[in-house]
């Protein structure tokens, strides 16, 4: 199927993100009939080319609405509409769209959507989205008058265009704060300020990797990050990890099978302090051998040290950058989970041969990040409210982990393991005893339960394992609530089963 055969047009001047918006056509058009279920959607690729979108829109799109049961994707046969969507009448003509919805409707709303976007799910809804911190407890009073400090106190050099390395006021900040928690020795004038990680890896990738050269990534690995490398048009491979991490041994085997020599590996990436989605910490061990293999290769690690604010481990491990040996190692962070996301700051701490070249492409790229907002960082930093913040985090997301974790040993009555309950914002969930039993239809059954739950499955490159696997994030459920969002969970896992043929 190509947008032949279904009209997409995307509002760019909309407040509603092209996601969202590429969402509604698509759950618009099988509601109205112009897609039935059977027929298929066009590749990412295709769709993006022809929309004049990035291709992680569209793959984003696509995975919210696997989430939730409107597209079902199978090796082999493409991503389709699912076969088993509930029936509903055909639409009139003069009906508003928001009267189409299917019965039952999801989270027991008559005029929600057929797929629940994390951005428009219902107010009552519980949702164990990963990705998301504890937005409501965040010190708002305090950084608004950090924020009117660094306003009060700018002067016209601050309110233009600024240096594209970032303010020195943060990036001396930023030594401080890495040798303290990292143990990595990182001085100033090596850490460039961006606008969130996503934006350092893409200016790395841009950087080190040409068409004919190999990325090694991890398997399981976020879908996003596997669409940045794609566009550097290099071939990613994919090497499985296990509890300690990269299996740097099998490096060479992986990508020898997809036809080219170790020689070419350009970049490896790991989320050493939290893999994801599986949540393992590399094992010192896993770590030496990694920078081994990079050094004798001349391949740069980046190091995307995920969650590592948020630890339960009895002992801390140093960043891989805090001790690189002969190998080069890109170490990437970002406020996004420890303040808020649109907060858009992230930064880079880099090997000395690479600092002007990225900075020349960030400069090409888009100038600056948010000035202003990096100068009240640095204050809110210096001043303690950082440090405060963390460990009033950490608590509480001890608390909600700990919860978590006791309700679906119960609910499961030992059946759900667990992996990556370590660190982290998020725990990835293998349901036993439920193979066969398809997770879009699980997460299906949780949302019209009012629980949001996210399947794993599109986060693997190579087989993914027979029972159903979910990332369940706890970072923004209230503690209260996790049992009851548990509890609902495996109520829709039990029905979904029954469901089976």
């Amino acid at each position: 199927m190509g947008t032949s055969q279904i009209m997409i047009a995307l509002d760019r001047g909309s407040a509603v993100s092209l996601q969202s918006q590429l969402c509604d056509h698509i759950v618009d058009a099988v509601r109205t009939g112009k897609l039935q279920p059977g027929d298929p959607v066009p590749p990412s690729r295709e769709l993006a080319h022809e929309l004049g979108v990035s291709r992680t829109v569209v793959l984003r799109a696509y995975e919210l609405l696997r989430a939730n049961g409107v597209l079902d994707g199978r090796p082999g046969s493409g991503t389709r509409i699912s076969r088993t969507l509930p029936r509903w009448q055909p639409a009139d003509a003069t009906a508003p769209a928001s009267r189409l919805a299917p019965e039952p409707p999801l989270a027991g709303q008559a005029d929600h959507p057929l797929w629940q976007p994390w951005e428009r799910s219902a107010d009552n809804a519980i949702d164990f989205r990963h990705s998301t911190p504890a937005l409501a407890q965040f010190p708002i009073s305090r950084w608004r008058r950090t924020m009117s400090e660094a306003f009060t106190n700018a002067d016209a050099a601050l309110l233009g265009y600024g240096p594209a390395e970032g303010s020195p006021a943060l990036r001396a900040q930023l030594t401080a704060l890495l040798r303290r928690s990292r143990a990595l020795l990182a001085p100033a004038d090596r850490i460039l300020i961006t606008s969130g990680a996503t934006q350092a890896i893409d200016i790395l990738v841009r950087l080190l990797v040409r068409p004919d050269d190999v990325i090694v990534i991890e398997d399981p690995s976020h879908t996003a990050l596997r669409q940045i490398f794609g566009y550097a048009r290099a071939t990613v491979v994919a090497v499985p990890v296990d509890s300690d991490g990269l299996r740097v041994g099998d490096i060479d085997r992986h990508v020898r099978a997809a036809g080219h020599d170790p020689a070419r590996v350009r970049l490896i990436y790991v989320t050493p302090s939290h893999q994801f989605p599986t949540g393992y910490i590399m094992s010192p061990q896993r770590r030496r051998d990694l920078l081994a293999w990079a050094g004798a290769h001349g391949a740069t690690v980046l190091e995307d040290d995920y969650h590592h604010e948020f630890t339960l481990s009895g002992e801390r491990i140093p960043a891989i950058a805090a001790d690189p040996g002969d190998a080069a190692v890109a170490y990437v962070g970002s406020f996004s989970k420890t303040l808020y996301p649109s907060i858009r700051i992230g930064y880079a701490v880099l090997p000395p041969h690479l600092v002007q070249p990225f900075l020349g492409l960030k400069w090409i790229t888009d100038r600056l990040t948010a000035t202003v907002t990096q100068e009240a960082l640095a204050t809110f930093i210096s001043s303690g409210s950082y440090a405060w913040h963390i460990g009033r985090m950490d608590r509480l997301y001890r608390q909600r982990r700990r919860r978590l974790l006791d309700a679906l040993h119960v609910q499961f009555d030992g059946a759900a393991r667990v992996s990556g309950a370590d660190a982290g914002l998020h725990v990835l969930v293998t349901i036993g005893g439920a193979g066969g039993t398809d997770p879009a239809e699980i997460a299906r059954q949780a949302a019209a339960r009012g629980v949001l739950v996210y399947p794993a499955a599109d986060y693997f490159v190579g087989p993914t394992p027979e029972d159903p696997m979910f990332l369940l994030g706890y970072g923004a459920v209230p503690t209260e609530r996790i049992t009851e969002g548990v509890a609902s969970f495996a109520a829709a896992v039990r029905a979904a089963a029954a469901r089976r043929p």
